[in-house]
């Protein structure tokens, strides 16, 4: 049995999930070419999901999804929050800025911590996203649905340096350091505290 919390027990980031808005679909279809068809698609289909090219209205990047999810936590409750953020087959699809695939490879390659990080899938100019449905089917399509749907016309969008400060906070939360060395279990241990 699963327990529902109710809006005040909400994270903010779930406070913000949900069904699409007229104006976040107005704006997922201003990606396209042709967003008049798109929203006439949706309309007669609201389940359906639909390929949508980055580079102009977002780029999206994509992580595995539980470091996704990580990155999220940290976004929400250490940062910043996100912008429209979707699941699709395993991975985690945040909608950045434009531009942003371009350069969050760069700046990870030179970051200390970019190792921990799961590479990301980058998706910008020239590339295309399968995104969910306006309207969330049960249990979604293809193991899609919107974690925090598009809900304005001119969403705020992170960039590469907010994703690059997520991504090292979530692989730093997942990664234990010490400066000490491991206990050598076999080691003989003396109580010098009584010498004389």
């Amino acid at each position: 049995m699963s327990t529902r919390l109710t809006p005040t027990q909400q994270s903010p980031m779930e406070a913000h999930a949900g069904y699409v808005t007229p104006e976040g679909a107005a704006w997922l279809a201003s990606a396209t070419s042709h967003p008049r068809s798109t929203l006439a698609l949706w309309q007669s289909r609201p389940t359906a999901p639909v390929v949508l090219p980055c580079g102009t209205a977002f780029d999206v990047v994509s992580v595995p999804a539980v470091f996704g999810r990580r990155m999220l936590d940290r976004l929400w409750e250490d940062g910043p929050g996100s912008g429209p953020v979707a699941t699709y087959r395993g991975r985690v699809l945040i909608f950045a800025a434009p531009g942003t695939a371009q350069r969050l490879p760069s700046l990870l390659a030179w970051e200390e911590w970019g190792e921990a990080v799961p590479t990301p899938l980058c998706h910008g100019v020239g590339d295309a996203v399968t995104v969910p449905a306006p309207a969330e089917t049960p249990g979604g399509t293809n193991g899609s649905r919107w974690l925090v749907a598009p809900d304005t016309r001119h969403p705020w969008l992170p960039g590469p340096e907010v994703l690059l400060w997520a991504g090292v906070q979530a692989a730093r939360a997942a990664v234990r350091i010490s400066i000490f060395p491991p206990a050598d279990q076999d080691a003989k241990v003396y109580d010098v505290s009584r010498r004389r």
